[in-house]
């Protein structure tokens, strides 16, 4: 009998390559997957439940309030049980951390209602995910980051006796955004009701081992294989009107603090030739568009913003170079080796990138490109006008990126992926 995996997700499931990856490696191995997201409520035309294949189910979770009072007092009283296990959590922080009465209390007053309204927001939110994990009879619970841990946690252990996967993307202790302690109290604390801990490459296990003294498994973000070069693409000089003389200098992914954009936008005057392309969108896109227009760049860099996964890699292979320029503001950033970077080798695509290890391990080791200071922004365009300046170069990189795809491509690395599943299921601990 298909064994089933509840999978959970803290985003809209639209873009996320890793989790889509991992999701369709279970269901082609002959699981049942179902995969629980949150809905946008921004795109009314995203359903809140959908197939993209035989036997793998996505469903989107509303987030906000119920539609009235009495949706609420119902709620209340259907999930007495959550509200009960949050009482108890709160009162023991009372008991351990007895500090966090003040911080309550600053919570809740006026001052912070508007933080107070999306942290009530967020656990209805939460209280719907984990009514969606009870909804059905669950084998095993995959939690994909530290934010839908206790979500898994909760299905996985307090209501039933199955086996749990933390699948942790990012480095939870030092990211942008979760500076506070309470997130590496709270990863610690759940950690040991996992059944297993995946980390994203070496340089991340090894600091995971480093602080919970213990070496996690390592599933690293390779794409699905494909031979892009014998595939019709997307003219993105028609697109956006680029005269064909003139290379594209791509960056995709996320519009983030610290991915290095605002460098790049820097560097771009100091460019031979070229335009530079950045698809994606994020939070800081508007800002980085005006700074584009007040250096009056608008003829020398471009915005698309992001498009679907089946399609991002014909985008990807018009370029000439593709930028993975991460700034070193956390240790996060210092130690990813994001989906991006194989991307663009998968593509056939030479890389400008980050003289950070993972980063620098795959470019320099696979000769794919070159290694800049990416805080530099003449150091950027160094590298940049070094690979315009030097076309037989360019294309060594480029038919190198062609040789390392056959290695860091999703194929080889589902295996492992699908061993660690194996290796839960007979009832190792492999933490």
């Amino acid at each position: 009998m298909a064994k089933k995996v509840a999978v959970f997700v803290w985003n809209h499931f639209t873009n996320d390559a890793r989790v889509m990856r991992e999701c369709m490696a279970l269901q082609e191995a002959g699981y049942i997957v179902d995969l629980i997201a949150i809905h946008d409520a921004n795109n009314p035309n995203l359903p809140f439940q959908e197939s993209p294949a035989e036997h793998f189910t996505v469903y989107r979770m509303r987030a906000g309030y119920p539609s009235s009072i009495q949706s609420v007092l119902k709620y209340i009283q259907q999930h007495a049980w959550c509200l009960f296990l949050i009482a108890c959590l709160f009162i023991t922080l009372l008991l351990f951390f007895p500090r966090s009465t003040i911080v309550c209390s600053i919570v809740i007053s006026p001052v912070f209602f508007k933080k107070t309204h999306t942290i009530i927001r967020r656990m209805f939110l939460v209280f719907r995910m984990i009514r969606q994990g009870l909804a059905d009879t669950y084998d095993l619970y995959h939690a994909n980051d530290l934010n839908t841990l206790p979500q898994a946690t909760i299905c996985a252990k307090v209501f039933h006796r199955k086996k749990l996967i933390y699948d942790s993307h990012e480095v939870q202790t030092s990211r942008t955004g979760y500076e506070h302690p309470i997130y590496g109290i709270s990863e610690k604390w759940l950690l040991r009701f996992s059944d297993v801990c995946i980390h994203e490459n070496d340089t991340r296990a090894a600091y995971i081992a480093e602080i919970y003294h213990f070496y996690p498994k390592v599933i690293h973000n390779y794409p699905n294989k494909v031979y892009l070069e014998k595939q019709t693409s997307i003219d993105l000089h028609g697109m956006l009107e680029i005269p064909k003389h003139e290379p594209i200098l791509l960056y995709q992914g996320g519009v983030q603090v610290g991915r290095g954009l605002d460098k790049l936008i820097q560097a771009a005057p100091h460019f031979e030739r070229g335009v530079v392309v950045i698809i994606g969108d994020g939070r800081i896109k508007a800002a980085l568009q005006q700074q584009v227009t007040d250096a009056k760049l608008t003829h020398k860099i471009k915005f698309l913003p992001k498009v679907p996964l089946r399609d991002l890699l014909h985008y990807t292979k018009q370029a000439y170079l593709g930028f993975q320029v991460l700034n070193n503001i956390c240790f996060n950033h210092y130690s990813a080796s994001s989906n991006k970077l194989f991307e663009y080798i998968m593509s056939g695509v030479p890389v400008v990138g980050s003289n950070f290890p993972e980063i620098k391990k795959i470019v320099q080791g696979e000769s794919v490109g070159l290694i800049v200071d990416s805080h530099d922004p003449i150091s950027i365009a160094t590298g940049v006008n070094q690979l315009l300046a030097n076309p037989a170069l360019r294309e060594t990189y480029h038919q190198n990126c062609y040789r390392a795809r056959e290695i860091y491509n999703w194929e080889h690395e589902k295996k492992h992926f699908l061993e660690i599943y194996k290796e839960v299921e007979d009832g190792h601990d492999k933490k």
